[in-house]
C-alpha cells in the first residue's frame, strides 16, 4: 500500500514538473507581452504587419499546394500498389525528421542558382532562391508531409464496402470519391490540413537557409522574431504572442475535428 502511494506521489511530482516546464515559458511570454501596454503599439508596427502578411500569404500557398498535390499522392499510397511505393512512402516521412537546416541546404543544392534544377532555371531567367517563392518551397518541403501522412491514414481507414455499394448503385468513380471517400476521410484530411498550415506558419530553419531574411520580402514571422530580438523586444513579443495564439487555436481545431464523427461531415 505504501509502495503504491509512493509511486503515485513520484508520478505526481514528475507530471507537475513537466507541466511547469511547458506552462511557465508560455505564461511568461504572455505576461511580458501584456505588461506595460506595449503589445498594442507593437502589433501596429510595420515590421509586424509585413511579417504577418507574408506569413499568411506563403503559408496559404503552401497549404494549397499540399491539398492539390498531396491528396492524390496520399490516396495512391493508401490504395494502390506500384513499383517504388515503399520508397515514396518513406520519402514522404523524411522531411518530418530531417533537421530544418539540412532541409534548407538541400533546397539550395536543388533550386539555388548553382543547384541541380536552379542552374537550368536561371538560364531562362527564373530565380527561386532568396525570393518569396523560396519561402513557399521551404514551407512545402517541411509541411506538406504532415498533410500527406494524415490523408493517407484517412483514406486507408475508409470502408471499401461502402464505396463498393455506391458503385453498385451506379455512381461513377469520381462520384464515389466525392460523396463517399472524402466525407468519410474528412476528419483526417482536415486534421492534416491544420497541422500542415501550422507547420508552414512556424517554419524557420529551412526558410532562413534557402530564402534568407529580407524584411518585406522573405522575412516571415519566425524570422522577424529572430531579427527583432536584439533591437525591438516589443515586436518580438507581439509576433511571438500571435504565433502562440494561432498555435493554440490550430491545436483546438485539430482536436475538435478528430473528435467529430465522419457522418457529421457533409460538404456535397
Amino acid at each position: 500500500m505504501q509502495t503504491g502511494i509512493g509511486w503515485r506521489a513520484l508520478g505526481a511530482v514528475a507530471a507537475t514538473l513537466v507541466v511547469v516546464v511547458l506552462a511557465v515559458p508560455l505564461a511568461a511570454l504572455l505576461w511580458r507581452a501584456l505588461e506595460g501596454g506595449a503589445l498594442g503599439p507593437a502589433l501596429g508596427s510595420q515590421l509586424v504587419a509585413q511579417a504577418l502578411q507574408l506569413s499568411l500569404l506563403t503559408s496559404a500557398a503552401s497549404l494549397t499546394f499540399a491539398l492539390l498535390c498531396g491528396t492524390p499522392l496520399a490516396y495512391g499510397l493508401a490504395r494502390w500498389t506500384f513499383p517504388g511505393r515503399g520508397l515514396v512512402d518513406a520519402l514522404v516521412d523524411v522531411p518530418v525528421v530531417l533537421p530544418p537546416a539540412v532541409a534548407g541546404i538541400a533546397l539550395l543544392m536543388a533550386f539555388g542558382r548553382r543547384g541541380v534544377l536552379g542552374a537550368p532555371l536561371a538560364e531562362v531567367g527564373i530565380s527561386l532562391a532568396f525570393t518569396p517563392w523560396a519561402v513557399v518551397l521551404a514551407q512545402c518541403f517541411v509541411a506538406a508531409p504532415f498533410y500527406v501522412r494524415a490523408a493517407r491514414t484517412g483514406f486507408a481507414g475508409v470502408d471499401r464496402d461502402l464505396e463498393g455499394a455506391a458503385r453498385v448503385d451506379g455512381a461513377s468513380p469520381l462520384a464515389v470519391f466525392r460523396h463517399v471517400t472524402v466525407p468519410l476521410a474528412l476528419p483526417s484530411l482536415l486534421t492534416g490540413a491544420v497541422l500542415c498550415w501550422a507547420r508552414a506558419l512556424g517554419e524557420f530553419g529551412a526558410t532562413i537557409m534557402f530564402a534568407g531574411s529580407f524584411r518585406g520580402r522573405t522575412q516571415t514571422m519566425p524570422l522577424a522574431i529572430y531579427a527583432a530580438l536584439e533591437s525591438d523586444l516589443g515586436a518580438t513579443l507581439a509576433l511571438s504572442t500571435i504565433l502562440v495564439v494561432v498555435s493554440v487555436t490550430m491545436l483546438a481545431v485539430a482536436r475538435y475535428v478528430t473528435r467529430r464523427s465522419a457522418s457529421e461531415w457533409r460538404f456535397w
